[in-house]
């Protein structure tokens, strides 16, 4: 099974990430895991101000803080992995990414704001769960 693993860096990354690995019948050692990391833009007008060159090394820069975490605790597992980051819309990217790796499932942490904060901001886990046509497993 591949498996899209949705990663922000937050804490509920990291309980979702423990519950991917505690199950063994989700990703195994025949299993594929690919953990996906979504930045968002920043606004063009800043773009244009500090340069596209170093805007790109920030998002390489943030990224890596998110993923190198993931990647070392990931390395000690047996599913084979690998980490990739896109700059968009968190829930666009994700449903995306899932769609042209071909995923089974995509697994991700919700941070379980309530329903006042969804309606004002929206979820990015309700997003994903309401476009993907495949699978979802949230992990609270």
């Amino acid at each position: 099974m591949k498996i899209l693993f949705a990663a922000d860096g937050s804490k509920f990354t990291k309980k979702a990430l423990a519950f991917l690995a505690t199950h063994e019948n989700l990703a195994g050692p025949d299993d594929e895991v690919v953990v996906l990391h979504v930045q968002p833009p920043v606004p063009p007008r800043v773009k244009t101000m500090v340069g596209a060159g170093i805007v790109n090394d920030y998002y390489r820069d943030e990224s890596a803080k998110v993923l190198d975490p993931i990647t070392r605790f990931l390395k000690r597992h047996p599913a084979p992995y690998r980490t990739r980051w896109v700059v968009g819309t968190p829930s666009d990217e994700i449903v995306k990414a899932a769609r042209r790796e071909k995923a089974h499932m995509i697994v991700m942490g919700t941070h379980g704001h309530g329903l006042i904060s969804r309606a004002l901001m929206g979820s990015v886990a309700q997003k994903v769960v309401a476009e993907a046509d495949i699978p979802v497993l949230l992990v609270k």
